[in-house]
C-alpha cells in the first residue's frame, strides 16, 4: 500500500469528515463523521496509518469541495476521483467500482449488486466488502440496501440512521413507504 502523505478534517453538512491522500494525489481514505474529531481521525488512520495532518494539496482541496457539495445535496457521482487501490482485495475492489456506478439518489440491493458482479450467491460477501469500505462516500455504500428495502448494515457512526440520512440528502426514494421509513 502506498503511504499516505497527509490527511485532514473538513466540515460538511453532516459533520467533520476526514480525507487522506498519497503522493500521487490519490485518495487513500475518506471517513464519515464520528462522535468527535479525534474519533474521525483515528478511524480513518486504520486505513492510512499515521499520516500527518497537513494542508490538502489543490487536487485534494477540489475533492473536498465536491464532497462538501455532495453531502449538502448536490448530485455528483465523483467517478473521476482517483482512489488508492493498493491493499484493497480484488473482490472488494470490484464491489467498490460497481457501487461507484450507482447514481446519486438511486439504490440497489446487496443481491442485485452481487448479480451485477456475476456472483449471484455473494450478497453477504458484498455486504462484508462494503463494511470495510475505506472510501465512503466516494464509494457510496449507503446506496446498497438489504432485500425488501431494509437498510442492511452500515459501519459509519450512527449505523442505519446515518445511511438513511445520506439517502435523504440525495433525495432517494426508498419504496412505497417513502424515505425515512425503512427501519421504522
Amino acid at each position: 500500500m502506498a503511504a499516505a502523505v497527509g490527511c485532514c478534517l473538513f466540515d460538511t453538512a453532516i459533520g467533520a469528515c476526514g480525507i487522506a491522500w498519497t503522493a500521487d494525489g490519490s485518495v487513500q481514505a475518506v471517513q464519515l463523521p464520528e462522535s468527535d474529531d479525534a474519533g474521525t481521525l483515528a478511524r480513518m488512520r486504520r486505513r492510512c496509518g499515521g499520516a500527518p495532518e497537513a494542508e490538502a494539496p489543490p487536487a485534494i482541496r477540489d475533492v473536498i469541495t465536491r464532497l462538501q457539495a455532495t453531502l449538502a445535496g448536490q448530485h455528483d457521482g465523483l467517478l473521476d476521483v482517483p482512489l488508492d487501490w493498493d491493499g484493497v482485495p480484488p473482490f472488494n475492489r470490484r464491489v467498490y467500482e460497481a457501487s461507484r456506478r450507482i447514481p446519486p439518489g438511486s439504490v440497489v440491493t446487496y443481491g442485485e449488486l452481487a448479480r451485477e458482479l456475476g456472483e449471484p450467491g455473494a450478497a453477504r460477501a458484498v455486504g462484508q466488502a462494503l463494511g470495510h469500505n475505506p472510501f465512503a462516500p466516494l464509494v457510496p455504500c449507503h446506496r446498497i440496501l438489504a432485500a425488501g428495502g431494509a437498510s442492511g448494515g452500515f459501519s459509519a457512526e450512527g449505523g442505519a440512521r446515518t445511511k438513511l440520512r445520506l439517502l435523504e440528502i440525495e433525495g432517494a426514494v426508498l419504496g412505497p413507504q417513502g424515505p425515512g421509513l425503512f427501519d421504522a
